[in-house]
């Protein structure tokens, strides 16, 4: 049995992660900036019989980081799953929002990590998951500050993977595509995007994603909590995990080309011109 703290535990991905850590034999140590949002986890974890203990963790907080983690040497694995995400126009995104978009997207992620090196390293052991997007994987129009700080953490996670991994700690990405979940509530837009053109676009564009989901269902949030859960615990689980129909056929697209041809490719799938 494992000790794994997940951050962002309260929704989506991370509460679904905790609930299937914790059916698996784990301890979850379940993590999140407003505890009031953790009662549905408690009620659920209490009626199942699950060992999920609720902390209160603010990933843009040191002193929160250091509480919430509590003695690192009882861990055994992190998942970075909190975050959101800036919507809108980078010509709209000032600097207060794109310090926001980083320090919880990059900066979050990182301050765990150092928290828990030290004692990871003296030991020779641990797991780092670091939950991505496919927006790591190519820049996304209009979410261009949320794929900059995936873009950032992808790079932070393929240098700390050749920094530790001597010392036995592995280091994991999840990189999902577009699924339904709260998330979209942790969506922030900048002034003057509400009623754009830009944003009538942004829509437009959303709506011509619909052709990469395969057969029309609905993508299951489970898959990526079953993916993150696969990357803590599995030894041979590879470096990355792209999870989805689009976020696949994405990846694929992107890595057989130039970017010339990813975009015309995909300017043709999605039959977007504008």
């Amino acid at each position: 049995m494992s000790r794994v703290l997940i951050t962002g535990s309260n929704s989506g991905f991370g509460r679904l992660a905790a609930l299937g850590f914790a059916r698996a034999g784990h301890h979850v140590v379940a993590t999140m900036r407003n505890l009031d949002k953790g009662e549905a986890l408690r009620k659920d974890a209490a009626a199942e019989g699950l060992a999920v203990e609720v902390r209160r963790l603010d990933v843009c907080d040191p002193a929160s980081v250091s509480s919430g983690v509590g003695d690192p040497g009882e861990l055994d694995v992190i998942v970075n799953n909190a975050g959101f995400e800036v919507q809108g126009s980078l010509a709209l995104v000032d600097d207060d929002l794109l310090r926001r978009q980083l320090d919880t997207n990059v900066g979050g992620p990182l301050r765990l990590i150092r928290t828990v090196l030290p004692a990871w390293s003296a030991r020779g052991s641990g797991t780092i998951v670091n939950v991505s997007s496919v927006a790591g994987i190519v820049g996304v129009p209009y979410g261009g500050a949320y794929s900059a700080s995936k873009f950032a953490l992808e790079g932070l996670s393929e240098a700390l993977h050749y920094e530790v991994g001597p010392v036995g700690i592995r280091v994991r990405l999840v990189e999902p595509g577009m699924f339904e979940t709260e998330f979209e509530g942790n969506v922030i837009s900048p002034g003057g995007w509400d009623g754009s053109a830009d944003q009538d676009r942004y829509r437009r564009f959303r709506e011509s994603l619909a052709v990469l989901g395969g057969d029309g269902s609905p993508a299951d949030p489970q898959d990526v909590a079953d993916a993150i859960i696969a990357a803590a615990t599995e030894a041979d689980a590879p470096f990355r995990t792209v999870v989805g129909a689009d976020a696949q056929l994405i990846q694929a697209v992107r890595s057989a080309g130039t970017f010339e041809q990813f975009e015309q490719t995909m300017r043709s799938t999605l039959d977007w011109w504008e």
